[in-house]
């Protein structure tokens, strides 16, 4: 399984999409967070981050489904998956692999978003006066997001040979799982059912998480959310293996 996850991890960080894509991701994030007057820290006048916890889910239904879309629809169209089958792998390992190093270079892709709390927190008056716990809860629930989505990349990128196709599903299935529940709850046939669509909701848990409290129930359904989409990746892959 390493070796699966090396491999897959070198290819993606050899890719030129994925530096571009991580690049359009930071670029779009620092102009939204501090040139546009609508969204910007400056204009907001307080010490905090929550514009940018705010923003970034959105960026990440496109950031993670450009870097999934290629995890296994690239090597159905090529051919080379046929080669990977035949190792000593199960599909559990196979599936794993390629989630996990996805996952890695959303955790690259973040990092740099650090020095954003820094600077808030030189910015702030005294100097440091941020709150740490808040930001450091926001960071886990973004990781955890981003976790849920990659889940949901490479199930879209199962699904089809074609790389454009996966992102798009990926893009539209990832709008739906973080804003869609949220917006049948607000329904007036669906209001019996507000308080289950609203606990089936990405954005639910997410916000809950960014508020620096770390429940059980939210760890629970975000690990639950991707262990679904990729038991579900793993029964396709599994099918199409003989």
């Amino acid at each position: 399984m390493y070796a699966v996850f090396k491999r897959e991890l070198f290819s993606l960080l050899n890719s030129l999409m994925a530096y571009m894509t991580i690049g359009v991701f930071l670029l779009a994030l620092g102009l939204l967070l501090w040139v546009f007057p609508d969204t910007s820290v400056l204009e907001y006048g307080y010490a905090e981050l929550n514009g940018f916890f705010s923003l970034a889910p959105f960026l990440f239904m496109f950031l993670i489904p450009a870097i999934t879309m290629r995890s296994f629809a690239e090597e159905r169209r090529e051919g080379t998956y046929i080669l990977l089958a035949t190792r000593p792998l199960t599909v559990w390992q196979i599936v794993l692999a390629k989630y996990f190093s996805c996952l890695v270079l959303v955790l690259f892709a973040l990092l740099p978003t650090l020095i954003y709390y820094y600077t808030i927190a030189q910015l702030g008056f005294p100097k440091g006066n941020v709150d740490g716990g808040a930001v450091a809860g926001a960071y886990i629930g973004l990781l955890l997001l981003g976790s849920c989505f990659a889940a949901i990349g490479v199930f879209a990128s199962a699904i089809t040979k074609n790389q454009v196709v996966a992102f798009a599903i990926a893009v539209f299935s990832c709008f739906i799982s973080y804003n869609g529940f949220e917006a049948l709850s607000k329904l007036f046939a669906l209001q019996f059912a507000e308080g289950i669509l609203l606990g089936l909701s990405v954005n639910e848990h997410y916000q809950s998480i960014g508020r620096g409290v770390l429940d059980t129930r939210d760890l629970v359904y975000f690990i639950s959310f991707s262990a679904v989409f990729l038991g579900l990746t793993k029964l396709l892959i599994g099918g199409r293996k003989w």
